[in-house]
């Protein structure tokens, strides 16, 4: 059997497992709370904690009672204010005005819905269930400093976290019997001796000689005793050696367009949904790497802070953004150690022939090297060339090329979940 300690600080009049199962019971209301207020915030407060209201019909629990037992017989009365198929009055429906959406009224009752407040950890828990990177796989060892410790047999030195009870235990129980093996054979030879000499006739019997043999044995007894049960000597420890293992290391390239194409409300909706991603990654991944990818004609790698409040625009040529890419792959990132995975947000405008420059620099040279690409076009209007250009690669790579569009803010959220959803393996 198995015993679970929760060591947990809690706070005052508060504990943290019955928040938990508290979370756990009312998950789809404090799912569709979240959804809701990541649609509805800014870039600059998506970390903050979130205030969660539960109707009050959902927080009732069933309960079971003893009756009275045995048969009765019960007359149930009528009433004189209501009859079959009459409407009730929903309690303070009605009266003077105040300064709610209802009216005053003189009667009747009712219960609030229950609000309580999420954390910034339990929001962004709830905002980030169930999502991961797509294909992440272990790679060819990158360094000689990624180890992981494994068991490498019994040392004789060792600290005590480490000890090896049953192991110790066995060498100081060999050590005792070692060690009393001949102090009990020569007991035993005493004490005969003394046995013998005792059953002699008393005449006989030398007086001398049973001191002496008297002697021996309670020396003897006492040393016995005096071996310990436990020494140094026994202790064993775990040995544990630190052998190199496959890295899981990822980099995510962010790639965003800041033509004049892309207004002020499409550089916005582009900067929350990396802002998402963003968040997503630094979370759940310690060895993610973000690279930040800003084009208009020329592509340039920028600095988080340049990425999301510079306010530099432009023409468009999305290739420049695609060849900065694949450089800095084949400059800083090999496929046989990093898992690849390209995040590209854009109105889908391209200057022209460029598309067709981004389907060859995505089917020759990016998509064998890349673990995920999503693209994201933000517009509200019909698809333009670039789109098209990328339904084609998607059709050659359909579990490693995905597409969706946004048109307003409040897709945002279901764009994202639908990009890095967890996927089942077969």
């Amino acid at each position: 059997m198995s015993y679970f300690i929760d060591r947990r600080p809690n706070a005052r009049n508060k504990s943290a497992v019955n928040r938990q199962r508290f979370l756990q019971r009312y998950r789809s209301h404090i799912k569709r709370a979240v959804e809701e207020s990541v649609n509805r915030r800014s870039i600059t407060d998506m970390e903050r904690g979130e205030q969660v209201s539960i109707p009050t019909r959902d927080i009732s629990e069933p309960s079971f009672q003893h009756g009275p037992g045995g048969r009765r017989t019960i007359v149930s009365p009528g009433n004189r204010e209501f009859a079959e198929g009459d409407r009730i009055r929903r309690p303070g429906g009605s009266g003077g005005g105040g300064s709610g959406d209802g009216q005053a009224s003189n009667q009747g009752d009712g219960v609030d819905e229950f609000a309580f407040t999420l954390s910034r950890e339990e929001f962004l828990d709830f905002v980030f269930d169930g999502l991961a990177l797509p294909h992440l796989e272990r790679k060819q060892l990158k360094s000689m400093a990624e180890t992981r410790p494994v068991r490498a047999g019994i040392s004789r030195e060792g600290v005590p976290a480490r000890i090896n009870i049953v192991r110790s235990m066995r060498e100081a129980h060999a050590r005792r019997i070692g060690m009393r093996a001949p102090l009990k054979r020569a007991l035993r030879e005493a004490q005969a001796a003394l046995e013998n000499e005792e059953r002699k006739d008393p005449v006989l019997r030398n007086p001398a000689r049973v001191e002496a043999l008297k002697a021996e044995i309670e020396r003897l007894e006492k040393r016995i005793v005096a071996i310990p049960f436990l020494d140094t000597f026994d202790l064993r420890y775990n040995h544990l050696s630190h052998q190199p293992m496959p890295s899981n290391q990822a980099v995510m390239f962010c790639v965003m367009d800041v033509s004049g194409s892309m207004t002020q409300a499409h550089k916005d909706i582009g900067k929350r949904f990396f802002l998402l991603l963003y968040l997503f990654l630094e979370r759940n991944y310690e060895r993610v790497e973000l690279v930040f990818v800003r084009h208009h004609t020329v592509a340039k790698e920028v600095d988080e802070e340049e990425f999301f409040y510079s306010r530099e625009t432009g023409g468009t040529i999305v290739s420049s953004a695609l060849s900065l890419v694949d450089e800095l792959i084949e400059a800083r990132y090999s496929p046989q150690l990093w898992n690849l995975y390209v995040a590209q947000a854009s109105d889908g405008d391209n200057w022209d022939d460029d598309s067709s420059t981004c389907m060859a620099l995505l089917e020759e040279s990016l998509m064998p090297k890349l673990q995920y690409f999503t693209y994201v076009e933000i517009t509200p209007h019909a698809h333009q060339a670039l789109w098209s250009a990328y339904e084609t690669i998607q059709s050659h790579h359909p579990e490693r090329f995905a597409m969706q569009q946004i048109v307003q803010a409040d897709d945002i959220y279901p764009v994202f979940r639908k990009l890095f959803r967890q996927r089942t393996s077969a």
